[in-house]
């Protein structure tokens, strides 16, 4: 069983940044992916970011955080983290990590992972 557990999460002003971590415990099979997901007020949940085990540790952001935000998983593969920087009012929202055994990896598809993390709020003020 897989356990996944953000910290990190918290207020900032507009332009400010934060860094979320996620340490995933557990056994989990190869190949895998890797996920940040967001939740915004009214709106659906989206992919941020992605980790593809399989494309040699390819990481795709979504357009919306681009040049602002970047993910990373550490060496021992426990340890998945997402900065952010420049932040916005409208990041505001609840953060997911998750992750599953498999062999492809897409950003905008959030039902491809069963292990879930309970999330992590994040507030920006203007």
């Amino acid at each position: 069983q897989l356990h996944l557990l953000e910290s990190g999460g918290g207020s900032a002003q507009a332009g400010g940044s934060l860094r979320l971590t996620c340490a995933v415990s557990g056994n989990r099979g190869r190949p895998f992916c890797m996920g940040w997901i967001r939740q915004r007020p009214g709106r659906q949940r989206e992919g941020v970011a992605t980790f593809d085990d399989v494309e040699a540790g390819r990481i795709l952001h979504a357009d919306s955080v681009k040049g602002r935000f970047t993910a990373s998983l550490d060496q021992d593969r426990k340890t998945w983290s997402l900065q952010k920087k420049n932040l916005k009012p409208e990041d505001s929202g609840k953060y997911y990590c998750a992750t599953d055994a498999m062999e492809y990896c897409y950003l905008s598809v959030l039902s491809q992972y069963n292990f879930w993390g309970r999330g992590a709020q994040v507030t920006v003020s203007s």
